[in-house]
């Protein structure tokens, strides 16, 4: 028998010319709404077999890897953390939510400065791919009540493993309440996601942004980084004036955290905080935000422009 036809489009939002998605206005009129994703993660030495990502390349173990990684918890994140809250900018962290067991303490320390907490599942060596329906729910119940019980907070935002998603993954966080993904890459404004059920948007989440990219994968210097970041935000405040756009800074402490990359950081987060017309914004902000009153102006947009 042969197999099904695989889907040409993931099928998870419409597509709207500029000239005829609904414009999007901001708290007090901000341009754009500004949110920094500090990734906390953790590695497992040993992790189990996952024939959606192989994570060590070297031989187990493979210390060295693992050691890059574990700076990151050791000594970047408290860095990151201080260049963050001199510039009053508070971070809505995308958690790997066994951080809480392994490393409670800077799970702590971002909660008492007041920052949001999200699910990047439970370990960044574990990933959702060649999961069932079943196996992926009780993951994602099991990091959602984490948060909850370690924070207080409900998490209603979701970044996965590796951006690994299943058919179904959507579905399945708009049924647990969740508000957000950060897993889709399409806009440089928010959206509604297609689900059976619930109300799920997607809030930009920049991958041309990501530390990872800019400053391993497509090696950039640390002040060539912050010229791009400080490029993004000028584009993107250019083009709020006509309608809010948001833009984000997704980072991984063991590359932002090291200590020749500090500055650079500090002086584009500087940059940002300096113009009016910034909302300085958690995601669940910005997505209840849209929520509240975007969204249904964007799906009846949608909805019309169906032929």
């Amino acid at each position: 028998m042969s197999e099904a036809p695989r889907a040409r489009e993931p099928g998870l939002y419409d597509f709207l010319p500029p000239s005829r998605k609904p414009k999007i206005h901001w708290p007090n009129g901000a341009r754009v709404a500004f949110w920094v994703v500090p990734n906390i993660e953790f590695y497992e030495l040993d992790p189990p077999m996952n024939a959606a990502r192989v994570m060590w390349t070297r031989p187990y173990p493979d210390v060295q890897a693992y050691a890059w990684r574990d700076y990151g918890n050791r000594v970047g994140v408290w860095r990151m953390i201080d260049v963050m809250r001199e510039a009053g900018v508070r971070g809505s962290v995308s958690l790997n939510v066994a951080v809480c067991d392994h490393h409670p303490e800077i799970v702590r320390r971002c909660v008492d400065l007041g920052w949001e907490l999200f699910s990047h599942g439970v370990y960044n060596t574990r990933t959702v791919g060649n999961m069932t329906l079943a196996q992926e729910r009780e993951l994602t119940r099991d990091a959602l009540a984490t948060i909850k019980r370690f924070s207080g907070q409900d998490c209603v935002g979701w970044l996965s493993p590796a951006l690994v998603n299943n058919l179904w993954t959507m579905d399945l966080l708009a049924e647990e309440g969740v508000l957000y993904t950060c897993d889709l890459f399409v806009d440089d404004r928010p959206f509604p996601v297609k689900t059976k059920s619930g109300r799920l948007c997607s809030i930009p989440y920049s991958l041309e942004m990501n530390d990872i990219l800019a400053l391993l994968r497509f090696p950039q210097s640390p002040r060539e980084y912050g010229r791009m970041i400080k490029a993004q935000f000028d584009q993107l405040y250019l083009e709020g004036a006509e309608s809010g756009t948001v833009m984000c800074i997704p980072l991984h402490p063991y590359l932002i955290g090291q200590p020749n990359r500090s500055e650079a950081f500090a002086d584009a987060l500087d940059y940002i905080v300096r113009h009016d017309g910034v909302w300085l914004a958690t995601g669940a902000e910005i997505a209840r935000w849209y929520l509240d009153h975007h969204y249904d102006a964007a799906v009846a947009a949608a909805r019309g422009g169906e032929r």
